[in-house]
Order: C-alpha cells, then structure tokens, then sequence
C-alpha cells in the first residue's frame, strides 16, 4: 500500500510557477505515491531473487532518464 504520508515537492511548471489547481496537484501526488510502491516492490521483489540492490537502483535509475514526454512543447 502506498504511503500517504509522503510529502511530495510543490509541482512547478517549466516557467517555475506553482501548478496551483488542487485536483492536479491531488492527482499528481496520488501518481507518485503509487510510483514510489510500484518501484519499492519491484525492488523488493529483485533483492528477494538475489539481484544486486546496487544494480537494482542502477536499472530503476536508467528506466527514470529514459522517460519522454510525448506532449509537444509550444
């Protein structure tokens, strides 16, 4: 179960203004909450089967970096 108590930043835009609506802000938050348990539990599930915390973090970290937005910037 995802940890509610997580203090998520406050959501910026590319301009550095605060994303201010509160059921962006709500949903935005409830997206990471259920990222952060989704990666904890994969790499749970790797340590268990013996795979390197350290590779682990390594593979978690690359899939991050590789992310791209498929919203086109104006």
């Amino acid at each position: 179960m995802a940890n509610k108590n997580q203090k998520w930043p406050t959501w910026l835009r590319d301009d550095k203004s605060v994303v201010s609506c509160t059921e962006k802000v709500k949903v935005m938050n409830e997206n990471f909450d259920e990222l952060k348990q989704i990666a904890q539990d994969a790499f749970d599930d790797g340590v268990l089967m013996e795979v390197s915390e350290e590779q682990m973090k390594k593979i978690l970290f690359a899939l991050i970096e590789s992310l791209e937005s498929p919203v086109k910037k104006k």
